[in-house]
């Protein structure tokens, strides 16, 4: 295993020191929140080193007692075992270390916009999306962050054709960034008469809130209508035109949202959508140069492809990408044991970003 790079070690150090003794001083709120933002990053990390450097200090010292020839035996044969404990526990340090110095995705802390939709599978399609959106919506409770509907489009049975959300909190879209792309359910439709297990598809895309500095739009190249809200609702739908659509012309991309009785939260919200989308857009882009040169295949987000099976009858979960398999579906659906299937999944990817710069 190469060495931990000391330089950046102390590197991290010194900007450590640095942040904390900035942030006793007097500044301005929004400066404040930036410097507060990049302590609480580094903070667990230079904890670590810390850690790191007191082990190797009492490894250097064992050491040097088991190579003085005036140590005893029974004090050397002491010191051999505590050294071995603390050479297991220094490797445990290290290689969270070496994870916690892996290059960061600029979008991680960011929030998320998730779109839902049904795919094959007519009606069933529409209520398993509806199964997934609960499924998220529970997991992000759990987390300890909120989920807002931005637009939906039911399904005539239930569910949704499309459900878009966003996610907020503290780093969403690191957590939930691998669940883009097909996921396939297995299981008796209420319809069904015969009993048979029926094959449906959703497809999941989780994008990163994208802020105004992170994409340039221009003005010239949108088209913006306003519309009626549409679909179900109480005694304000259809009178006023809030519904708001906006059209990227040189892209293509068309986003909708209806959900507020406000024109004005309706565009913002549509023009949060459409950075988002623009800003995956470039990603795939670049995504599928890199694909080209070296194998990255949890972190691809390939839209296309088919990453997890539901299979109701057997109660079992399997995410095909890294071979998993969970026997507990119920607590799957409910968003309890999701985390299970997504730590798996961020332990692969740093393992192979790992593999990638060869440590």
């Amino acid at each position: 295993m190469t060495a931990l790079p000391e330089g950046k070690l102390d590197a991290l150090l010194t900007r450590h020191a640095a942040v904390e003794a900035e942030l006793s001083r007097q500044m301005a709120p929004e400066a404040f929140v930036k410097l507060s933002r990049e302590f609480a990053e580094i903070d667990p990390v230079v904890a670590k080193i810390k850690a790191y450097r007191e082990v190797a200090g009492q490894l250097a010292e064992l050491e040097a007692m088991i190579a003085d020839p005036a140590t005893d035996s029974a004090m050397r044969e002491m010191a051999d075992d505590e050294r071995h404990a603390l050479s297991d526990q220094r490797e445990r340090i290290v290689q969270e270390l070496r994870v916690s110095l892996l290059p960061k995705d600029a979008m991680d802390e960011r929030n998320v916009i998730i779109e839902i939709r049904a795919g094959t599978g007519g009606d069933e399609a529409s209520l398993f999306a509806g199964d997934l959106f609960r499924m998220y919506e529970r997991f992000a409770a759990r987390q300890g962050w909120a989920t807002e509907i931005i637009s939906t489009n039911e399904g005539t049975k239930g569910g949704f054709k499309e459900i878009v959300a966003e996610i907020r909190g503290r780093g969403p879209f690191a957590t939930l960034k691998f669940e883009s792309g097909v996921h396939r359910v297995q299981r008796v439709p209420d319809t069904e008469t015969q009993g048979r297990v029926h094959t449906s598809a959703a497809t999941v895309a989780v994008l990163p809130e994208v802020e105004e500095v992170d994409i340039q739009i221009k003005d010239d190249d949108l088209k913006i209508d306003t519309m009626r809200s549409g679909g179900a609702g109480g005694q304000h739908v259809n009178k006023t035109e809030s519904a708001i659509r906006i059209t990227h012309m040189p892209s293509g991309i068309v986003v909708v949202v209806q959900e507020e009785r406000s024109q004005h939260k309706n565009r913002a919200k549509a023009m949060a959508m459409l950075r988002a989308k623009l800003y995956d857009a470039e990603k795939t882009k670049r995504d599928s140069a890199r694909a080209a040169t070296r194998k990255d295949q949890i972190g691809s987000g390939d839209r296309s492809e088919r990453i997890r099976t539901y299979n109701f009858p057997q109660g079992r979960v399997t995410d095909h990408r890294i071979n998993l398999t969970l026997y507990n579906l119920p607590k799957v659906m409910e968003g309890e044991a999701l985390g299970e299937i997504i730590d798996a999944l961020v332990t692969e990817h740093q393992a192979e970003l790992l593999a990638a710069e060869g440590v």
